[in-house]
């Protein structure tokens, strides 16, 4: 009691500390999503110059997106492709705004005229556009399917920003041309050209060891060209991939399944209360229910050839006798066991044509009347036709045949293998022969075929396979998951490290290094978005861990970089500036040492060659033996005839060069079919360099990585 009144005397104090505890929570989870806009942090993938990208509208998108792309396109790649998109959208519609473009009504009415004039739903009778079809179309979809209406309207609005885009970058184009200066540069860069001697005193003279780089002198380089090495924020991080592999007893488990069927068996059957005995592989009268009741893969009733059988034991499977079996053998992750059905001579293909007659009630049959029996006479009938005046089969096939996708080829099918087509058509073609004409059924209608031609008959064989899937048994993925767990606690501790804990297992550690927030994929593990996110989260630190189940196995990753964004550290860069320096440092030893009065004299002192090159333009700056040298063939370019340069570091190594010959083209009356060449080239690059220019002039704040 007296414990209760202290309370209620402090009821007061009580309230005001659960307050504050409160407040500091929010307070947190203010910070922690970015300030008090973190509802719209929640709602915004990103801003564009101002204008917010609404979740909701994006992720419509990339679900729309994403059914058209198929199941083959990831999520990460749909969403590149809506952002840019969307992007193209938001800074594009800001231009159309300023400048006041826009696209009328009757504007998009004649591009949906000019885009639909060949589309037989809005085709009067004379061939004709017939807007009336169209408004008809469209008030129809809005009576009977929103959806429908709503892509619609989708369809309409993509015309008309297609059409604003059009007019924006022609208005871009008409500003943009090339004098005839211009055009007469043009010219001489690509017919001036000269002959010249050169000497070349490669980099690879002088060994690695000679020269060194700083940290310092990376960092300066690194400070003095710092436009060009910015960079994202991104992630290093090391991983190791655990595969969820069968073990040797699941191998072995695997091939005992396989041999078994090799043996008749015992089972007791609960419904007769006895004992039934189970014929074996060899002994089963029905095969195709064997197999597929005993094998992960199932019965296949198809000929096979010799092309079609791959593997290390495709020559003794092929070459079986009827009734016998092959294997246990172990193939493509199962252990397998075959029996050779039937060996045939038989073409490997042949070609085919059909008219297909189908009668009321068969998908087929679309708005045909007749009756099963009627669609028999008339098949009969167009083969007698046929057998008697082979020409007249295009013409029967455009008028009778229900298949769509032949009638217009005259019912030519082109050529197939056995097994290709539908039982009782595929019989008929490989069982009869070339020029026969016959009647098949089968659940499309009645089939009248011609056989067109076939290939020469060689082996062909029937096999049925019992296949067991080596694959991890609960007891191994249990293992598994304890051997993760135990690395994962291990790697985990602060006295440890992640690469020595996994060398003492022999784990393979890999690494991946500048991991970008929005990439998808890691090497050796594919598509595994929820690491890179996780390693991209706010509280995740250089040293943090974690475990991840991905498909096929575990990912234990560590962080072991966190970059910022901007200009990359002296160790960042030294892979890219060292070389650079170092080159520099090279040429101007091999500067000291290019002395001589002559070029002869020059090469004499360095034990090199003089070398020639004749017609040497400035669009193609290649010296023979020496590869591309813009900066050399530029600097010869300013030389007299007979006059030798001073030491140019080229790309290669530094050159010492002597003009021999300036070959000037002629003068040409005109140089505008070059200046117009030249705006031609630049008008083509138009739509790429503006949005280019556009998109990074923008503001962009890019959340897309909170939701994707």
């Amino acid at each position: 009691m007296a414990v209760l009144n202290k309370i209620r005397q402090r009821s007061v104090f009580l309230i005001v500390i659960i307050a504050l505890a409160l407040f500091s929570f929010v307070l947190a989870d203010v910070i922690r999503n970015g300030g008090l806009s973190s509802q719209k942090s929640q709602n915004v993938v990103a801003t564009v110059n101002g204008e917010d990208i609404s979740r909701e509208d994006f992720a419509r998108q990339v679900d729309a997106y994403q059914q058209n792309m198929g199941p083959n396109a990831t999520t990460s790649q749909v969403v590149s492709q809506v952002w840019d998109l969307k992007l193209r959208e938001v800074v594009l519609q800001e231009e159309f705004e300023k400048l006041g473009i826009n696209v009328g009504e009757a504007q998009v009415r004649q591009l949906l005229r000019l885009q639909l004039a060949q589309n037989p739903n809005f085709v009067n009778e004379v061939g004709m556009f017939d807007e009336n079809k169209l408004q008809e179309y469209v008030a129809n979809l809005k009576a009977t399917s929103p959806q429908a209406y709503e892509q619609w309207v989708a369809y309409e609005n993509s015309i008309a920003e297609n059409a604003k885009e059009n007019i924006y970058y022609n208005m871009v184009r008409a500003g943009i041309g090339a004098t005839l200066l211009e055009g007469e540069q043009a010219y001489r860069m690509e017919n001036d050209n000269i002959d010249l001697k050169f000497i070349q005193l490669p980099y690879s003279s002088i060994a690695d060891s000679e020269v060194s780089v700083s940290k310092d002198e990376i960092k300066d380089y690194v400070k003095k060209h710092s436009e060009r090495f910015q960079v994202e924020k991104s992630r290093d991080i090391q991983f190791v991939y655990f595969p969820e592999e069968a073990s040797s007893e699941d191998d072995s488990e695997a091939k005992a399944v396989v041999a078994g069927v090799l043996n008749s068996r015992v089972e007791f059957n609960s419904g007769s209360n006895s004992n039934d005995t189970l014929p074996s592989f060899t002994e089963a009268t029905d095969v195709e229910a064997f197999v597929n009741q005993n094998s992960d893969i199932q019965y296949q009733d198809r000929i096979l050839f010799k092309s079609d059988l791959k593997g290390s034991f495709a020559d003794q499977i092929f070459n079986l006798n009827e009734g016998e079996t092959y294997g246990p053998y172990k193939e493509g992750g199962y252990w397998k066991v075959t029996k050779m059905l039937e060996a045939v001579q038989i073409a490997d293909s042949a070609q085919a044509s059909h008219i297909m007659i189908s009668w009321e009630g068969l998908p087929t049959a679309a708005e045909t009347l007749r009756t099963k029996e009627e669609a028999k006479v008339l098949a009969d009938s167009i083969a007698g036709v046929l057998r008697k005046d082979k020409a007249s089969f295009e013409a029967l096939a455009a008028k009778y045949s229900a298949d769509a996708a032949s009638k217009d080829k005259g019912g030519d099918l082109g050529f197939f293998r056995p097994g290709s087509m539908i039982k009782n058509f595929n019989d008929y073609v490989f069982n009869n022969n070339k020029g026969d004409i016959g009647v098949v059924e089968s659940e499309f209608g009645y089939h009248v075929i011609s056989i067109e031609d076939k290939t020469a008959e060689e082996r062909g064989v029937k096999l049925a396979t019992i296949a067991r899937e080596i694959e991890p048994s609960e007891e191994s993925l249990n293992n598994l998951y304890t051997e993760v767990t135990k690395f994962e606690i291990a790697a985990k501790d602060k006295d440890k490290d992640f690469t020595e804990v996994a060398k003492a297992n022999n784990y393979e550690v890999k690494t991946v290094r500048g991991m970008k927030v929005l990439e998808e994929n890691i090497p050796g593990v594919g598509a595994q978005r929820r690491i890179v996110q996780w390693s991209f989260e706010d509280d995740v630190k250089a040293g943090d861990i974690k475990r991840f189940e991905v498909q096929g196995g575990y990912v234990v990753a560590q962080v072991t970089a966190v970059k910022k964004k901007g200009v990359m550290s002296a160790e960042e860069a030294s892979a890219t500036v060292s070389p650079i320096l170092m080159k520099e440092k090279k040429a101007n030893l091999l500067k000291e040492k290019a002395n001589g009065a002559s070029l002869a004299e020059i090469a004499k002192n360095n034990n090199v060659s003089v070398q020639t090159a004749s017609a040497i333009n400035l669009n193609n700056p290649t010296l023979a033996g020496a590869g591309n040298e813009p900066e050399v063939v530029g600097a010869a370019f300013s030389l007299k005839p007979g006059a030798v340069s001073k030491p140019i570091s080229g790309d290669k190594g530094v050159y010492v060069v002597e003009m021999t010959a300036m070959n000037a083209a002629p003068e040409m009356d005109s140089y505008k079919s070059y200046a117009m060449r030249e705006a031609s080239q630049r008008r083509q690059a138009v739509v790429s360099r503006v949005f280019q220019a556009l998109k990074e002039n923008a503001e962009i704040e890019d959340n897309r990585a909170r939701f994707y």
